[in-house]
């Protein structure tokens, strides 16, 4: 006799925030096109569960400047574009980017401290360039994150930018700026759901709405401690779904950065035979780093490789179709 299998379906009183990146010509902004993501209501494409309405969105990163530090593997890619963030973002637009990340660097590619004149000749440059959303990050330090990323809140006046990164050091500066230009903000903390909950609430408190923050947990790469990122991001996404409203926020995520910075697929001489061509090593590294992050509840992975992008990109289709 057929036998009827009940699958247990868990219940969620919860749902993430919806956030849109970039506004157009209606929304008084120039983008062709805006992203929405969020408003999970169950985990990762548990889609018999609860309504998954957006896929996580794909951003690939640019830069200001032609890296110094990149892997050769990266820059066989990207070379021909490097010394041109507008021509960059437009074959970063080519090879697949749902958004753009502009990355902005301490110096200039003379080795002079950047100015704030820099940063927004870049932004407007890339803004003209390409029709993407907009992300853009200063180069991590404090002091030097105010300096550029204020002037660059101002060149972007109803462009809907995000603005990064919003750390417990100097994130009222960036939050003034995104209120001030209407913006939006992504809130950096280390592996942690309490600190990355906190600064959510100390954002909140200064008054930008919560539909105006992104969540940026931090991870490691894969075999660098991203077992431990994977962890934070499940629980804050559970407690999101739980109805933790200070943990509802869409989850941004940097896996190209982290992947590219380790051993594995940053050097190719001088090690293990057995760990195969450099190249497709290194790809591997990045695409399987952001996989594991698709699975926990990422909104938005920022990665580095076409290759990369491309099968990350396949993966979220399939996991997106019901």
């Amino acid at each position: 006799m057929p036998v009827t299998v009940e699958i247990p379906k868990e219940k969620y009183g919860g749902t993430v925030r919806e956030i849109t990146i970039g506004a157009t010509k209606d929304q008084g902004g120039t983008r062709a096109k805006t992203i929405t993501v969020g408003g999970d209501a169950a985990l990762p494409f548990m889609h018999f569960e609860g309504a998954i309405p957006h896929p996580p969105a794909i951003a690939i990163e640019v830069q200001d400047r032609k890296p110094g530090d990149w892997s050769p593997v990266l820059m066989d890619v990207w070379n021909d574009v490097a010394d041109d963030p507008a021509k960059w973002a437009q074959a970063a637009e080519a090879a697949g980017a749902d958004v753009i990340l502009l990355k902005l660097n301490a110096t200039l590619a003379d080795g002079s401290p950047n100015t704030a004149a820099n940063a927004k000749k870049v932004t407007r440059d890339v803004l003209n360039a390409t029709g993407l959303p907009l992300i853009v990050f200063g180069p991590g330090q404090a002091e030097l994150d105010n300096e550029l990323l204020v002037p660059v809140a101002e060149e972007a006046k109803g462009e809907k930018i995000v603005l990064g990164v919003a750390e417990d050091k100097n994130y009222r500066t960036i939050v003034a700026a995104a209120m001030a230009n209407d913006h939006v903000v992504n809130s950096r903390t280390p592996m942690d759901v309490n600190l990355a909950k906190q600064l959510v609430i100390l954002i909140h408190d200064m008054g930008l709405p919560l539909e105006r923050v992104l969540m940026d947990p931090t991870t490691g790469a894969l075999g660098y401690g991203i077992e431990y990122g994977y962890s934070v991001m499940e629980r804050l996404r559970l407690a999101a779904l739980q109805g933790d409203g200070m943990t509802q926020q869409p989850m941004l995520v940097t896996p190209g950065e982290e992947a590219w910075r380790v051993k594995e697929s940053k050097v190719g001489t001088d090690v293990p035979a057995m760990w195969g061509d450099w190249k497709e090593r290194a790809i591997h590294w990045e695409t399987l780093t952001a996989a594991a992050l698709v699975e926990t509840g990422a909104n938005i992975l920022v990665l580095r490789h076409p290759e990369a992008v491309k099968r990350v990109k396949e993966m979220i289709v399939k996991l997106m179709a019901k």
